[in-house]
């Protein structure tokens, strides 16, 4: 069954000065789509998520990291959230009898001041990614031909890479990649990618 998949990053500290910074080095660090380049949309997200989004923006064509982060800049406090949104690349399985091919997914980057939501930040990360479901890193209904397996390595070291990216080029001093079931997603990948020997 599909699993919502997300990637929860802390930093050494993450003050009010340092929550725009820090988000736009991890936003650097997503491969954008072709077809969707850049950052797609903000919201700005007041105390807690029972609140009122007061500011949402669309950005058509997308824009850089840096412009996106600053539409919110103004806004900036320790007990608000801010949400970016991107599209990266991921193969999809064919439709009838066409070929496997990448199409734009979206990822959902979620920035929490540390007096957001009651220091939500601690346990779920100051920064979290919302990949969406799993299932674009398993296809589990898909027969493993070497096409599909391939393109399925292909997504995960995608994912891989971009978390390693992430870890060492934004500063990040923790990770986690995670699912909602609290399943190993690593485990499912193994067990997936087995079944085609």
């Amino acid at each position: 069954m599909a699993d919502s998949l997300y990637l929860s990053l802390w930093f050494p500290s993450f003050e009010e000065a340092e929550i725009l910074p820090r988000t736009v080095s991890v936003l650097r660090q997503i491969p954008f789509s072709a077809a969707h380049s850049g950052v797609t949309y903000s919201a700005i997200q007041p105390v807690s998520w029972s609140e009122p989004t007061i500011l949402e923006h669309r950005y058509r064509p997308g824009v850089a990291p840096e412009e996106a982060v600053a539409e919110v800049a103004e806004f900036l406090h320790d007990d608000y959230a801010y949400v970016f949104e991107a599209y990266w690349d991921l193969w999809t399985p064919p439709k009838g009898a066409d070929p496997w091919v990448q199409e734009p997914s979206l990822a959902r980057v979620i920035v929490q001041g540390m007096e957001f939501e009651e220091r939500a930040a601690e346990e779920t990360g100051h920064i979290q990614i919302d990949f969406g479901l799993d299932a674009s890193f398993l296809h589990e209904e898909v027969s493993l031909t070497s096409e599909a397996e391939r393109n399925i390595r292909s997504n995960v070291q995608k994912l891989v890479e971009f978390t390693a990216l992430v870890e060492k080029n934004a500063g990040a001093t923790g990770r986690l990649l995670w699912s909602e079931s609290e399943e190993n997603l690593a485990q499912k990948l193994i067990n997936r990618l087995q079944r085609v020997q």
